[in-house]
């Protein structure tokens, strides 16, 4: 732990998940004044999806990718912008854009097991000269091991960070430090090793620091935890324990505090918080951006939200298939018909 630990602030990508991608170019631009401000050493910046995520499929977002990415690099005086892109979603060309647009930082992210879908978009990130980042999603759906062998593929691909990821907020304790201690064995020591949480256990704060004691040296974190589910590790409850524990990072408490509480709350459309859906998610290890989906699709068909992630996650969804939701809803709306 004696390495300064950089925090990559994920409120104006993961966070747009809980505010429906409905940010305002005046909005963004607070945040990542806010954000900048308060020591985050990379602000992370494109719909929830990523590049390309703008659609019909997940949600339009109210500024095009070019208005935030632009308004974010603007308004940042200190930090790097990041992109986050997911093959098949966003393509070659987006991150081409991006990185015009002044994105410094990429993170090409995967499903656990699918890092080969990777290799072209790591490897242009690279030639490009940005940050490239590996990011494995759902990384509880696999074995250490397993991760392990797709953190040495997308490190190949050229790859300087490779992130354990708990899209799901899944993982416990054990879980991350079986995961994040294999990568700093095995990688190389040149590789920088990230973890990304969600708090739908209540374990966000707790899996990342299990991290950054286990070698992990960049960790995601947002205002006031905002973003999918029940959110994300909150930057301001991090830096609150980083201090407590002597950990060295870039943050000030006061301003992540007070940015969280007077600017970041107010804005949320919802509360980022443990209730009964968002526990269902880190309970049976769905993607944490199935949430908002699922409780407007148990309204519309008179089902229990719960019961559709449930099956959902019986099914093996992963992310990008929100479309299964509303048929899952179907059926349990129709099987709900003939048992009443």
């Amino acid at each position: 732990m004696s390495q300064k630990i950089i925090i990559n602030d994920v409120t104006l990508r993961d966070g747009m998940h809980a505010i429906r991608h409905q940010y305002s170019r005046e909005q963004i631009a607070e945040l990542t004044r806010l954000i900048d401000s308060s020591g985050s050493d990379i602000i992370e910046a494109t719909h929830g999806d990523g590049l390309g995520g703008s659609s019909i499929q997940y949600g339009f977002s109210k500024e095009d990718e070019e208005t935030i990415i632009k308004t974010a690099v603007e308004n940042a005086d200190h930090a790097k912008i990041a992109v986050l892109l997911l093959p098949g979603i966003g393509v070659i060309e987006d991150l081409e854009r991006a990185h015009g647009f002044g994105a410094q930082v990429a993170r090409v992210a995967t499903h656990c097991t699918e890092a080969d879908v990777s290799e072209q978009h790591i490897g242009k990130a690279a030639a490009l000269g940005m940050d490239t980042v590996g990011f494995l999603m759902m990384s509880h759906r696999t074995t250490p091991e397993n991760l392990l062998e797709e953190a040495k593929k997308m490190e190949a691909y050229g790859a300087q960070t490779i992130y354990v990821v708990d899209s799901a907020g899944a993982l416990t304790m054990d879980d991350t430090r079986a995961r994040i201690a294999l990568f700093k064995e095995h990688l190389s020591d040149s590789t920088t090793i990230g973890f990304h949480g969600h708090n739908n256990l209540s374990l966000g704060v707790a899996n990342s620091i299990a991290a950054i004691e286990t070698g992990a040296q960049r960790i995601d974190a947002s205002l006031a935890g905002m973003g999918a589910g029940a959110g994300n590790t909150a930057t301001e409850q991090l830096a609150a324990v980083m201090n407590r524990m002597g950990i060295e990072h870039n943050l000030d408490l006061y301003k992540t505090m007070d940015a969280a509480e007077n600017v970041m709350k107010p804005m949320m459309e919802r509360p980022v918080q443990i209730d009964r859906l968002s526990l269902t998610l880190g309970y049976t290890g769905v993607y944490s951006s199935f949430l908002l989906f699922a409780e407007r699709a148990g309204k519309e068909y008179g089902v229990d939200a719960r019961d559709i992630l449930t099956r959902i996650a019986e099914m093996g969804a992963v992310g990008g298939q929100e479309d299964w939701i509303i048929g899952v809803a179907q059926d349990l709306a129709q099987e709900k018909k003939v048992h009443s």
